[in-house]
């Protein structure tokens, strides 16, 4: 934990010179924090613009080991002492993020979230004791990042790169060259776990040892055979697991990097004293020790059933990997859209048809004032999104191609995206044609009933899929009413469309909204 006065005085001071005079699109302060299964992280970086592009230098850290999976239980619950943990070291770190504008920050949570029957209920309790936003990011989301901030700590050098990275509830796997991953995977198997289930109250044996790494291979065989596919040219380890064991292994041997025969030294010494605390070896911290028996198992899994010689420990992980996902973002280079762009490609989308319905849909939600500015803003990059992969699902089948889209925006790996923006994207999409009774779950939320409103209307105007002289319209929201007011002359001369915005005051009704359709005189318009 860096509580050296002078950062702390630096890095406020950069906040408060960005939140009154920084750039729009390159802020020079952001903040990621990783609620990570067995550590929290805060990580606070400058941004800096190179000649090759934007540069992040890290300035500020916090740590807290909450040991999040350690309170699961057998039900997939979270105690109540492990959210306590979450929630104390979540309002040191809003403390220091207090003056940080909303768009500078970006929080991610991890494995233990992701398996939690509890957690989305416990995450909004999280994010009032942060004040910020947090997604629930996918497995293969996680690793992406991971990899992300790996390559942002090392120069490119064109060879192929296993980083492998243990966490307290999963452990990801990838293969990449440079700044670009080539496999991504993601295993249920994290050194808390595997700690509490083969090594109870911290006895640490031969048969534990041997069983925890025998359940490991078998979890990561599923992954191997593409993995050692694909190749590469050296392996990194990153995170707390592999730093532990890097430098009990240098501390052994004198030498840097991690290979199987010292970590089968450093399993003999552990069991030849029964425990962490009174082996034969070099200090290790508190934190570390309780988790180490089952990373060390994982760790040996892997060397063995991959045939990993030497690994080297990279300081590169999750967090930098946020950052510069969120410096990204922050310089037009969302990887978030580039995604979709992708998907379009993929499943043949009419791009002309996507833009006109994005275009629309756009338009009536800037006329909607609900939410913060920042909520407003996040809710149009969602909504446009949606509305250019609504049509994803027609390489399925046509009939109930909304239901094929909706379906491959939920399940499938979306680069960039949080599982929150792929839940919330599922829900615009499967809600804009048809009856509304199948999106009835997400209908208690204002701001998504108005955006699911502007998507639909969207798609009502441009049914034809061909560009239209559409009137000036305006939409409005109040209490429990819409209010879409448009030229009545235009309607005249477009029966059909008429006839689907009167279906769609009855459709609303069903829901218990008021949908008026108010016909006015106004000259047509562009």
């Amino acid at each position: 934990m860096t509580s050296d006065p002078s950062v702390i005085q630096e890095t406020s001071k950069l906040v408060l010179d960005e939140s009154s005079n920084g750039s729009e699109d390159e802020p020079q302060l952001v903040a990621a924090v990783d609620l990570g299964s067995n550590s929290f992280h805060l990580l606070v970086g400058r941004v800096q613009p190179t000649r090759s592009g934007l540069q992040v230098i890290p300035i500020d850290s916090l740590k807290e080991a909450v040991r999040l999976a350690s309170g699961l239980s057998s039900e997939k619950r979270l105690d109540a002492s492990s959210q306590a943990r979450a929630l104390a070291a979540l309002q040191r770190f809003g403390e220091r993020l207090r003056l940080f504008l909303p768009k500078t920050v970006r929080a991610v949570a991890t494995n233990t979230f992701r398996v939690a029957k509890n957690g989305a209920e416990f995450l909004r309790t999280c994010e009032a004791a942060l004040g910020f936003p947090i997604e629930i990011i996918a497995g293969k989301e996680e690793a992406r990042l991971i990899y992300n901030g790996v390559a942002h700590s090392l120069s490119a050098d064109g060879r192929k790169r296993l980083v492998i990275d243990i966490g307290g509830g999963s452990t990801e796997l990838i293969v990449g060259v440079d700044d670009q991953p080539l496999t991504l995977e993601s295993v249920f198997v994290g050194c808390i776990r595997f700690s509490h289930e083969f090594f109870p109250k911290g006895e640490l044996t031969k048969a534990g040892f041997r069983e925890a790494i025998f359940a490991a291979r078998k979890d990561l065989q599923v992954v191997a055979g593409g993995i050692k596919a694909q190749g590469w040219d050296y392996a990194l380890g990153s995170s707390g697991t592999a730093r532990a064991i890097a430098d009990l292994s240098y501390t052994l041997t004198g030498k840097h990097g991690i290979r199987l025969e010292t970590m089968r030294e450093i399993v003999a010494r552990l069991t030849k004293s029964g425990s962490v605390d009174s082996a034969d070896l070099p200090s290790i911290k508190a934190d570390r020790g309780v988790v180490l028996p089952g990373g060390l198992s994982i760790l040996i899994a892997a060397f063995e059933e991959l045939g990993i010689q030497e690994m080297q420990y990279s300081e590169g992980a999750l967090r930098l990997g946020v950052l510069y996902d969120l410096v990204g973002r922050a310089g037009q280079h969302d990887l978030r859209s580039i995604t979709v762009e992708q998907f379009m490609s993929r499943y043949q989308v009419d791009q002309n048809q996507a833009s006109r319905v994005a275009d629309l849909s756009g338009k009536f939600w800037s006329q909607i004032n609900l939410g913060s500015l920042e909520e407003r803003q996040a809710l149009a990059s969602v909504l446009d999104w949606s509305s250019r992969l609504l049509e994803i699902g027609h390489s399925v089948s046509h009939n109930s191609y909304h239901k094929h889209s909706a379906y491959l925006v939920a399940q499938s790996d979306m680069p960039g995206f949080s599982k929150k923006d792929q839940q919330t994207m599922h829900f615009l999409v499967l809600g804009h044609v048809g009856k509304l009774a199948k999106v009835q779950f997400g209908l208690g939320d204002r701001m998504l009933t108005a955006a699911l409103v502007c998507l639909r209307l969207a798609a009502i105007f441009y049914r034809s899929r061909v560009s239209l002289r559409l009137p000036v319209m305006s939409l409005r929201f109040q209490a429990n009413t819409f209010e879409l007011q448009v030229e009545g002359q235009w309607l005249a001369r477009h029966p059909l469309t008429r006839f689907t915005l009167d279906q769609e005051r009855l459709e609303w009704g069903k829901m218990g909204l008021d949908f008026q359709v108010i016909e006015v005189r106004k000259k047509a318009a562009e």
